[in-house]
């Protein structure tokens, strides 16, 4: 099934999701680090990785929304995809929550609520990615209807349709 979002041939949910995880992780990792007493500077980038993740987790959000909204009802996906979205959304709250209680600590610190949000929440984003490469590696969710090892590239498949004024 192909994404609905898409530009230039991809989904634009599966561009957008590397993002905020990449934020999160590296967000999470500064907490402990500054948690276990070391790097106090880290707690700034931390914060700032977390108020960075949370809008990046909430554009790439809008566009598997989209994509959501395509999947056949009644289906395996549609199941994966409901536990993939709410999953990630709960995810993104409790960061957000952490991002609230940090917003006036000197250095923007983790606070020990905070921090204690954070930890589920990696965990969470990370079966929720489980869950989003489920959806597309092995149920082809948002994957070129005519895709295979020899496919053209997307530019390619672009230029034909377009020489032939037929939509992609």
């Amino acid at each position: 099934m192909e994404s609905k979002a898409r530009l230039l041939g991809h989904s634009v949910h599966q561009m957008l999701v590397p993002i905020p995880i990449g934020l999160f992780v590296m967000a999470t990792a500064c907490d402990v680090i500054v948690m276990t007493g070391h790097g106090p500077g880290l707690g700034y980038v931390a914060f700032c990785n977390l108020f960075a993740g949370v809008g990046a987790a909430l554009a790439a959000g809008i566009f598997g929304a989209i994509d959501f909204s395509a999947i056949p009802r009644q289906s395996r996906a549609s199941r994966i995809g409901l536990v993939h979205g709410l999953g990630n959304l709960l995810a993104v709250a409790l960061f957000a929550a952490s991002v609230i209680l940090r917003w006036n600590t000197p250095g923007h610190a983790p606070t020990t609520i905070g921090f204690a949000l954070e930890i589920p929440a990696i965990l969470l984003a990370g079966v929720a990615s489980f869950l989003g490469g489920e959806l597309v590696v092995r149920l082809g969710v948002g994957v070129d209807d005519h895709a295979h090892v020899n496919a053209p590239s997307s530019r390619a498949v672009r230029q034909h349709f377009a020489a032939k004024k037929m939509p992609p």
